[in-house]
């Protein structure tokens, strides 16, 4: 004979479940365990705002500033990051600034590899970012971390673009 086992449930108000559904959430798996994922005690305050409040180029933008940012604390000293776009002949850039238009518009500018000014100009339904580790400028004698800067403005109370 079989003893019932009381299930253990919680029950949520229709308002945490309503503030669940929209809440970001962060999850990264790598083989290698010293790999450093961004977590969700790391991200901007900004980030932690319900998704729902957001244009679909803001959240974008402010998720792609995190990738950087995580991805610019694993370079080197001699190394910056650079971004490879997919299609067309613009090869990699080294990514110099990041804006959104809303609602649907993120804007990467940088300068590719034969120095000459690059804008790319996404709409977010195609949003596809490659992070490359792209040598500093030989004259510079340290590598310029966008990433940082970009999230100072997500740590405001204030909207990310002023």
């Amino acid at each position: 004979m079989t003893k019932d086992i009381p299930l253990q449930m919680s029950i949520d108000t229709s308002a945490e479940l309503m503030e669940n559904a929209i809440l970001p959430r962060l999850r990264e798996v790598h083989t290698d365990p010293d790999v450093r994922c961004p977590s969700q005690a790391d991200v901007p305050a900004a980030m932690t705002e319900p998704v729902a409040k957001k244009s679909p180029a803001q959240w974008a933008y402010e998720r792609i500033i995190m990738y950087i940012q995580n991805f610019e604390k694993q370079l080197d000293n001699d190394h910056e990051v650079g971004m490879g776009l997919a299609g067309g002949e613009a090869g990699v850039i080294r990514i110099e600034g990041l804006g959104y238009y809303d609602p649907d518009i993120v804007t990467y500018y940088g300068v590719n590899g034969a120095g000459a000014k690059t804008q790319l100009i996404q709409h977010v339904s195609q949003l596809n970012v490659t992070l490359v580790a792209s040598p500093k400028h030989i004259d510079q004698p340290e590598p310029k971390r966008i990433g940082f800067r970009l999230a100072k403005g997500l740590e405001r109370d204030e909207d990310v673009t002023t």
